[in-house]
């Protein structure tokens, strides 16, 4: 079983356009509206590969039962006062990466309820994963917490989050950080990904998301990489879930490293072409798998 914690859901609106043109009116093709968050989204890839997960999440409003009704995922919720938050994605043919709009989320007071329940579900889980944004006003040391809280259980955790999220999560250890290279150099003042990497020394496992050049993994013993699939176009909002999804259960499977990394980053190129966030194309998976060489 691998927990999966999504502090700041969202409902994830998005929206198909032929030409997206800023400042004018702009018709829009299809609407696809699901629930999201970057730790919903890799609990659904999860799901896809077979892969037994559990989402938590903190749920409020008219848009947090929304999501609850929705979901078609095994989860748990902990209710808030505060409305969950609605992000809204552009995508057309004219553009090489979609327009996002995220909102910050509510301020959530009911953060002990989620470590209540977060308790709960630790008892024989494999792996925590905790993923995305932290809503507004909300302590980074939270996912210090969680990550000593699952510690406590005796379960591993994975961590992919930003800014000083990410900073907390190597101060308390977390077993794995999975930043892009963009996320590590921002949240660590770093000027290169390998200084960056250094500044987040409490925590046993760096992998780097390295966009169209592939992943690195930085452990004790040096670097491993693996390339990108190459000449993948799409949608990239998803491809970082969906390779955190792989790394999970390539550490509940007990991989070899390089392998895990290898379907990492098959995953992520499968994800890329799928319209929305969370969905990944399993057939052109294998065909990635076949096709993506052995880690350097």
């Amino acid at each position: 079983m691998i927990v999966v914690l999504t502090p700041n859901p969202a409902v994830d609106v998005t929206y198909h356009l032929a030409r997206h043109v800023p400042g004018e009116t702009n018709r829009v093709e299809e609407v696809s509206r699901r629930p999201g968050g970057k730790g919903l989204n890799v609990a659904r890839v999860l799901a896809a590969l077979g892969v037994d997960a559990l989402a938590l999440l903190p749920l409020g409003g008219e848009a947090g039962r929304w999501i609850a009704g929705a979901l078609d995922i095994p989860f748990a919720t902990a209710e808030i006062a505060g409305e969950t938050r609605t992000t809204v994605t552009i995508t057309d043919g004219s553009a090489a990466h979609p327009t996002v709009y995220v909102e910050p989320g509510p301020v959530v007071t009911e953060w002990d309820a989620v470590a209540s329940l977060l308790g709960e579900r630790l008892a024989g889980a494999d792996l925590l994963v905790i993923s995305g944004s932290l809503p507004r006003g909300a302590d980074p040391d939270l996912v210090s917490a969680w990550v000593r809280q699952a510690r406590a259980a005796g379960v591993r955790t994975l961590v992919d989050c930003s800014g000083a999220a990410l900073l907390a999560a190597a101060r308390a250890g977390a077993d794995v950080l999975k930043p892009n290279v963009a996320e590590l150099l921002a949240a660590t003042g770093a000027s290169d990904e390998a200084a960056g990497v250094a500044a987040l020394s409490g925590a046993g496992l760096v992998v780097v998301s390295r966009g169209a050049a592939g992943m690195a993994a930085y452990t004790v013993d040096g670097v491993l990489e693996v390339p990108a699939v190459p000449g993948v176009r799409g949608n990239p909002t998803g491809a970082g879930d969906a390779a955190t999804a792989s790394l999970a259960a390539g550490l509940v499977a007990g991989l070899p490293l390089g392998e895990t990394l290898r379907r990492a980053a098959a995953l992520g190129a499968a994800a890329v072409l799928c319209p929305v966030a969370g969905e990944v194309d399993l057939l052109a998976y294998q065909d990635f798998l076949d096709s993506n060489g052995a880690p350097a």
